[in-house]
This record gives structure tokens, sequence and C-alpha cells, in this order.
């Protein structure tokens, strides 16, 4: 656990570092079907956190936590999978995006959270992942990890997306 802590400290201490660092470009990427980068970005940002509810839905199903859904487990695990997959993979343009093109920034209380928080998820998204592959973990820490990589997420999300959608619309 203490490794697993300390490699995903690492590694959000050197996503803020290279952010802090980096000479930021202001470009943003274009991706079709968006009218900016900045649109993609709040969409994806949405995506990769409807993807993380689909995330808790199906772990609580897995364990046998979710009322009124009865089942084997097997198909909430192969959801809880892909869908994990899925929004790594959705949040990881985002990510690129915020490093390359915006960095580390903290110009006002929001956009410093954000910072914060971006470094945060993707330290501790590490950490869950390399205990994930320990047999001799204590049986609460997954769910107290999955939790945590949810609220940082969701913080994420709430300093971006909805931000982004709250001052210009839900447009594309």
């Amino acid at each position: 656990m203490i490794t697993a802590l300390a490699v995903g400290s690492l590694v959000a201490v050197a996503i803020g570092v290279y952010g802090k660092l980096h000479e930021p470009t202001n470009l943003a990427f274009s991706l079709a079907g968006f009218s900016s980068g900045l649109h993609a970005k709040a969409w994806l940002g949405t995506a990769a956190f409807a993807l993380a509810v689909v995330q808790v839905l199906t772990s609580l199903a897995m364990w046998g936590r979710l009322p009124g859904v009865r089942g084997d487990g097997r198909i909430a695990g192969v959801l809880h999978r892909w869908s994990g997959r899925l929004a790594v993979l959705v949040s990881l343009p985002v990510a690129a995006h915020c490093l390359y093109a915006l960095g580390f920034q903290g110009f006002d209380t929001r956009v410093l959270l954000h910072s914060l928080l971006g470094c945060f998820f993707y330290g501790i998204f590490v950490c869950k992942m390399i205990v994930l592959t320990k047999d001799d973990k204590p049986g609460w820490v997954l769910p107290v990890m999955g939790g945590v990589v949810f609220t940082g997420l969701t913080g994420l999300w709430l300093t971006s997306s909805v931000w982004f959608f709250t001052e210009f619309g839900v447009t594309f």
C-alpha cells in the first residue's frame, strides 16, 4: 500500500511540476463535430464522468450492494472493466490538452482547484491500478480507493465541464 501511494504521489507531483514548468501553447485540439476544443473537452469530460457513474453502479452490483439487482456479477464485472477503460481513454485527450495548452494554473480559485484535482486524479488512479493487482490487500481498500478516484473525477467535472456549460451554454 505504501509503495502504491508513493508511486501515485510521484505521478501527481510530476504532472503538476510538468504543468507548471511547461510553457503553455494556448492551442486547443480540434475534434470533428465540436465547434471548439473547449467544447470537445467539456463533452469528453462529461462522457468520462458518465462512465465513472457506470463504474460506481457496476461496482455496487458486483459486490451485491445495489438494491434490486440480482445476478452472478459477471456482466457487471465486464461492464465495470470496459467502462473504466473507456473513461480513462476519453479523459486522456482532455488531460493532454490541459497540460500542453494550459499548464498548471492558479489565477482564480476554480482554476487552481481544477489543476490540483487533475494532478490528484491521475495520481490516485495510478495508485488504485497498482493496488488492484495485489492479492493481499484488505477488503476495504478497493471500495475506498474507487470512491476517492470517483470523487476526484467528480471535482474535475464540476470545475470544468459543469462550469463551462453554465458559463457558455450546453452546445457543441
